[in-house]
């Protein structure tokens, strides 16, 4: 019960509520059932509707003692009177179990939410270098997946003590009545429940099986989805069929196994319980000669019991098949939290006069540098742009401008400040990024723009969208800023869209604009275009710029030109 003792750990007071409501409930029906054994023994000594000769001797020791507490309480123990303790029980347990259910079901909702919440937090406070060995479709199957069946799995252990809570109360019950009926038969129930524990094992491999498959299953689903138009556009549609057949062929064979031992587990306990109670009454009734009313609360809280231990192990069982999700899902969030990044706390940057990166060395693999002994400058107010071939390190060098990656030797300057000795987080909202990719929501244009920032308003966006350049094309919509883009901006142009991004970029005011090959996929009248723009904005703030394509490069200020790990500038005051 590890996993419900780590559930219990994260909740206290859920936790505790659940526990004394499960607890109530559970002395509940037992104040029910201690009215059983007396009103039988009275149905089958006296006619029905009269009253019960309580001077009569009791057949058994518990019998005496409910009739006894009845009478101190000033109750006489007539039939309607134990009926109506029965169906009080009966109607208290409700209400509890209720009561319980009712945390339960929150404090599963909530257990999925804080752990999705919990793995998402982690994995975007994480290193980049971290990050991006981690495939979508892995990070998906844990925030939607392993989070479900970790919440499923918490509200099958919470049915664990619950089953388990009754099973405690129906035993004393039977503890009362008889106790060597009730150890002999738990004897032989846990000899039944121990056989069938092997069904219990196969079911947890399943699981396992199920966390490790679904991992790998959606992983290649994603990137197959994000390669849906080349494949069929090729005509090897039936390539990503093959590899997503198999493996969910192999998925399938998991599922099968949990679903025979969970069958095969809930037809043998019963039919093996049926014969226990069964054969106990015989031997009760026949060989040893006890009372009826004796043996026939026995056999239902006899049976009761062994039904609820037979519940606790197949709920038990269904547990274990998400247990594995939340242990894979609890060591991810451990080692994202290892691989956090320490944003420090300290000089503020200002971007004054500009940046540079002073001799850096950076390789991503040892022995393998990606940039050797580079020196770049980066003035403020300026519009550098780098070129190169791919592969070259330009990309690179904006990670390490942002903050993304840390080289190995050199420094990355700010106004002369190292990075390291920077406000991480407050240089970073000094920076508006423009990537290559044109990722634009499912949304307006407005919250494509302030991505629903509480602090940006309309008024910012308009100027975002004329500091870009994309206003004279959203203006004559008919409904201007709050027209829907389409799924990825699809209604929109390439350059549309990448004008929209730009804005974006822009509409929280930043000091430096990068541009990471975001012309890359324009026509040259677009590029132009965004070139153009590029110049109007340059004076205003420092632009960084990576582009193969002639625009930024003739725009620009100063231009590198990255080869082999080195950085030679060929526009500028002066060369590097």
């Amino acid at each position: 019960m590890r996993l419900m003792l780590s559930f219990f750990s994260a909740y206290p007071w859920h936790s505790v509520i659940m526990l004394l409501a499960l607890l109530f409930a559970g002395i509940a029906e037992g104040v029910g059932l201690s009215a059983l054994l007396p009103l039988i023994s009275i149905a089958i000594k006296n006619d029905v509707g009269e009253s019960a000769n309580t001077d009569r001797q009791p057949a058994n020791e518990y019998e005496q003692m409910v009739i006894d507490a009845l009478q101190q309480a000033g109750i006489s123990p007539g039939i309607g009177v134990l009926l109506s303790i029965i169906v009080l029980g009966v109607t208290l347990k409700s209400l509890l179990l209720l009561v319980a259910k009712k945390q339960v079901g929150y404090t599963a909702a909530q257990v999925a939410t804080d752990l999705r919440l919990e793995m998402l937090r982690v994995m975007l406070r994480s290193k980049w270098e971290y990050f991006i060995h981690q495939p979508i479709g892995r990070l998906t199957n844990r925030l939607a997946t392993e989070a479900q069946r970790s919440s499923e799995s918490f509200v099958n252990g919470a049915t664990v003590i619950t089953y388990l809570v009754q099973a405690i109360i129906y035993g004393g019950v039977a503890v009362a009545v008889s106790w060597k009926a009730t150890l002999t038969t738990l004897a032989v129930g846990s000899v039944i429940i121990g056989i069938s524990h092997f069904l219990v094992r196969m079911t947890r491999r399943a699981g396992k099986k199920q966390t490790r498959l679904l991992t790998s299953l959606l992983s290649q689903l994603t990137d197959t989805l994000q390669s849906v138009k080349p494949l069929k556009a090729m005509s090897k549609e039936h390539l990503a069929d093959k590899v997503l057949a198999t493996e969910t062929t192999r998925l399938n064979k998991a599922f099968r196994k949990q679903v025979f031992s969970s069958a095969a587990l809930n037809a043998a306990q019963e039919e093996m319980f049926a014969i226990v109670v069964a054969g106990g009454m015989f031997i009760a009734l026949v060989k040893l000669g006890m009372p009826v009313a004796t043996v026939t609360v026995l056999a239902v809280v006899l049976g009761k019991m062994l039904s609820q231990l037979g519940k606790v192990q197949k709920q038990y069982q269904k547990m274990v098949v998400g247990e594995s999700a939340f242990w894979s899902l609890k060591d991810a969030i451990e080692e994202a939290r290892q691989a956090e990044e320490y944003l420090g706390e300290g000089v503020t940057p200002g971007l004054e006069t500009g940046i540079r990166l002073d001799h850096v060395t950076f390789s991503y693999d040892p022995g393998r540098p990606v940039l050797r002994n580079i020196s770049i400058d980066i003035p403020q107010g300026q519009l550098t742009t780098l070129t190169g071939p791919s592969g070259s390190g330009k990309t690179t060098v904006i990670d390490l401008v942002i903050g993304l990656l840390k080289p190995q030797d050199g420094h990355v300057l700010i106004d002369d400040v190292p990075l390291n000795k920077l406000d991480m987080r407050a240089w970073r909202r000094m920076i508006g990024y423009v990537p290559q990719e044109t990722l634009l929501l499912h949304a307006s244009i407005a919250h494509n723009v302030t991505l629903g920032d509480p602090e940006l308003g309309e008024q910012d966006a308009i100027r975002a969208l004329k500091e870009a350049g994309a206003w004279d094309f959203i203006a004559h919509l008919p409904d201007s800023i709050h027209s829907t883009v389409g799924e990825r901006g699809t209604k929109f142009s390439g350059g549309q869209r990448q004008r929209i991004m730009i804005a974006r970029a822009l509409v929280h005011k930043p000091r430096l604009l990068i541009l990471d090959e975001a012309t890359s996929a324009l026509d040259p009248e677009n590029e132009a275009a965004i070139g153009r723009t590029m110049e109007a904005l340059r004076g205003k703030l420092t632009i960084l710029a990576i582009s193969h394509q002639t625009a930024l490069v003739e725009a620009a200020d100063c231009v590198y030109r990255m080869e082999n790990g080195s950085a030679v500038k060929v526009r500028g005051t002066h060369t590097t």
